[in-house]
């Protein structure tokens, strides 16, 4: 029994050592057969001794079939980053970064170049060096557990020398080799590189992940508790070390050498095993990325360089008119159906009526394409040959057949009431997360509402029954119960949640929390004066008049007196003297997980305090606030003499002032 359990190691070391070597190094030891011999070796003793490593190559079985996908909350968020398609915007981007460094009396800066991948972004979990879990992107705060999935990628050690808890980021993608390799036998060939990662990423069916070979780049730790690095070359080496698969990368020390790095792996894209879109651009010296911090959505301290888009020629067919949720009707190229970059393209945006005549646009007349940033392709321009038609403009809705109204270069309908895709759109924008966050809710769902249930206004959501939903398609019993439940958890919400969920034209979840901040209740708002809402911060003339009009609507004020007789009422934040708090006008990063309130809503309630609230720790920073699980921001306010806050004394702070 010694020897099997000895033997058992030394198999699991060589072949995890082999597989590091073919899959990352590109570079095997062994040849197939040798390999396939000692796992069947390595499976047979652990069978017999009843003896397992977590690190065995075994445990890649890849032959599950899982229920559902489980949510999976990130310990740091996985932003997206923001694109720059020039040098010139790559220049101004990088002149911020100077003017930045000089500020703060730093060394001049260097840049990490990097291939941007065309795959499916993935987080991995390791505690004391042991694979545990991966997770999609999802919200970027809350992705998907595809830990089976990913076990079945080689490029993903199990274990690594380093025992300490991360979180690591990369990229999961699909080779061109493997591409055509499953396509040869497969009945449902795939389009592209990117779709057959990600759907074998996302499948439940284990083993056609594992069909499909996929691999993997790993290019950041997002979150290390014993980790102190100084710049990105330092995570990069620390990844390669510990056997990631990590991407080529050059150290620049100008933004020209940036520059000529962009040319050379832009010359390099055709000859690639894999997809690429562009590079990313990042700052080295992590004190820099510290200060440069966030906006919203993006880091400030990297930038995506996307390469040129692709296009091509094909012909315009006909020309579909559709209505949006706002009543406008808006024109869709219907296309003789071309390949881009592996993906068919049949239909294109065409805008507007402007867009129409100022590209030239004709039915049957060829048409130059593009599709970038994996966007809806738009037309570029318009040719003159053979038989061409001039494209009608429709005067009346080509749902509801009302008389249209022309705005500017749109067109709109002017059915408010019983336009089929408006209420549909109006009804899928309800529910949607931002707004009533009415869960199981979809396009389909709203469809069936409307046709089967006469659901013809939101507030005939509400009335809906339980022996309704099961009349519907593919809505059982359980399905059925989900949905009502939602449905009457979503009576409670938060007054800026409602606004937004009205769909006023123009008006997104900021502008409706900048309305509620400033006028506090439901009343208040819906008797707002012009001159009122004209006090609050960014909005402008066209969007206050669009507030004002919808606000005065009589159909409007009936059916939120409708949606309150039905049971809707609203969290009404209790206001704060934001002079007399200890957050006001102070910079406030929260780490951690804090017991029984989200990150959305800590945010809120500091904002509520009148706090700046920041993602990245600096000098720069006031209070750093911090939870359970608290890792490098943590450590960083510590070595920074930033004052902190735990979860204790912040909730004794919001019970002084009465929240």
């Amino acid at each position: 029994m010694e020897y099997k359990i000895k033997r058992i190691h030394e198999l699991v070391l060589y072949l995890n050592e082999c597989s590091y070597e073919y899959y990352v190094l590109d570079n095997p030891k062994i040849e197939d057969k040798e390999y396939d011999k000692l796992y069947d070796e390595l499976k047979k003793l652990e069978k017999e001794s009843n003896y397992v490593l977590k690190n065995s190559p075994t445990q890649r079985v890849g032959d599950i079939i899982l229920d559902k996908f489980e949510k999976s909350v990130h310990k740091a968020r996985m932003w997206s980053l923001d694109k720059v398609t020039s040098f010139e915007s790559l220049d101004m981007w990088h002149k911020k970064n100077i003017n930045l460094s000089n500020e703060n009396n730093l060394n001049p800066h260097s840049y990490i170049v990097v291939q941007k991948f065309d795959g499916v972004s993935i987080n991995l979990v390791y505690e004391n060096g042991e694979f545990i879990k991966a997770a999609t992107r999802g919200t970027g705060e809350i992705g998907e557990n595809v830990t089976e999935q990913a076990k079945t990628i080689k490029s993903i050690p199990l274990s690594i020398d380093d025992m300490g808890n991360f979180e690591i980021r990369g990229e999961v993608i699909m080779t061109k080799d493997e591409f055509e390799k499953y396509n040869k036998t497969s009945d449902t060939p795939l389009k592209n590189l990117r779709n057959g990662a990600a759907g074998a990423l996302r499948n439940l069916d284990v083993s056609e992940t594992k069909k499909r070979k996929l691999n993997t780049f790993i290019y950041d730790v997002a979150y290390y508790n014993d980790g102190k690095f100084s710049t990105y070359f330092e995570i990069l080496n620390f990844l390669s070390h510990n056997k990631f698969k990590c991407p080529e990368f050059k150290l620049c020390n100008t933004i020209d050498e940036v520059k000529e790095e962009i040319k050379r792996i832009e010359s390099l894209r055709e000859n690639l095993n894999y997809d690429i879109d562009g590079v990313v651009v990042s700052i080295n010296e992590l004190n820099l990325r510290e200060i440069l911090g966030y906006t919203v959505k993006h880091p400030k301290f990297s930038i995506a360089y996307k390469f040129e888009a692709e296009e091509v020629k094909t012909k315009l067919i006909n020309v579909e008119w559709n209505v949006g949720r706002s009543g406008r009707v808006s024109p869709t190229a219907i296309l003789e159906p071309v390949d881009i970059s592996g993906i068919t393209i049949k239909r294109a945006t065409l805008n507007n009526i402007d867009d129409i005549v100022r590209k030239n646009v004709k039915l049957n007349c060829d048409v130059l394409i593009r599709r970038s940033n994996d966007v809806i392709p738009e037309i570029i321009k318009g040719f003159s040959c053979g038989n061409l038609k001039e494209i009608d403009i429709p005067d009346v809705c080509p749902s509801c057949k009302f008389p249209l109204s022309r705005e500017g270069v749109h067109l709109y309908c002017t059915n408010t009431i019983s336009c089929r895709p408006q209420i549909i759109k109006s009804i899928v924008h309800f529910a949607s997360r931002d707004a009533m966050n009415i869960e199981g809710f979809s396009e389909k769902l709203a469809e069936q509402f409307y046709e089967k249930l006469c659901v013809k206004r939101i507030s005939d959501l509400y009335k809906i029954t339980f022996e309704d939903l099961v009349t519907l398609d593919k809505v059982k019993e359980k399905k059925a119960n989900n949905i009502l439940r939602s449905i009457n958890k979503s009576k409670e919400c938060n007054l800026y949640n409602f606004i937004y969920a009205l769909g006023i034209k123009n008006v997104g979840l900021k502008t409706s929390k900048d309305i509620v901040k400033e006028f506090k209740t439901l009343d208040k708002i819906m008797n707002v004066s012009r001159e009122e809402l004209d006090k609050i911060y960014g909005i402008g003339d066209v969007i206050l008049d669009d507030i004002f009009k919808f606000l005065n609507n009589e159909g409007v004020k009936e059916e939120i007196k409708r949606l309150i007789e039905l049971g809707i009422k609203f969290k009404y934040e209790k206001d704060v003297e934001v002079k007399d708090n200890l957050f006001n006008g102070k910079r406030v990063v929260v780490t951690g997980t804090i017991q029984n309130l989200s990150r959305k809503e800590i945010k809120d309630l500091l904002e509520r305090f009148g706090a700046i609230i920041s993602d990245s720790v600096s000098k720069k920073t006031d209070y750093v606030i911090y939870g359970e699980n608290s890792g490098s921001k943590l450590l960083k306010a510590q070595e920074l003499n930033v004052n902190t806050i735990s979860e204790d004394e912040f909730n004794k702070i919001t019970k002084k002032l009465g929240i």
